[in-house]
């Protein structure tokens, strides 16, 4: 089963974690991202850029409106996330458990559905299972 490791944070948390020593932050990074490498269970995993450098755009009006991030009254920001082949949810939060993290950083977890779990029988999945198919993804 896959999950997904979604990696949130307090604005406070982010601002003190750009204290850390980058050298620092990479290796305590890279030991656990090479930990997941090893025990066969990681399939992706990638942080994203300063919210400052976002974009929203917002479907609650006709056409949709765009505004420039950081965004305003966040609790948590989106940071990054791993995904994970792994046998249960459980095995999933343990992984979650051992992630390089301090005060302030959340990991939700939430399974990826697999295309199998779709109507087969439906013109769009079936254009996904072979677009799937064709770029090795099945």
């Amino acid at each position: 089963m896959k999950y997904m490791l979604i990696m949130r944070a307090t604005d406070e948390a982010y601002a003190g974690m750009m204290d850390t020593d980058p050298a620092e932050m990479i290796e305590t990074v890279g030991r656990f991202n090479q930990e997941l490498i090893r025990a066969g269970v990681l399939l992706a995993a990638e942080g994203l850029d300063d919210p400052s450098e976002s974009v929203v755009v917002d479907h609650s009006s006709e056409p949709p409106a765009v505004t420039d991030g950081p965004y305003g009254e966040t609790k948590e920001l989106f940071g990054g996330f791993y995904i994970l082949n792994v046998a249960s949810k459980e095995e999933a939060v343990e992984w979650a458990k051992r992630a390089p993290a301090r005060p302030g950083f959340k990991t939700e977890i939430r399974r990826v559905p697999t295309i199998d779990e779709f109507p087969q029988d439906n013109e769009w999945i079936e254009k996904e299972r072979a677009w799937r198919e064709a770029t090795g993804q099945l």
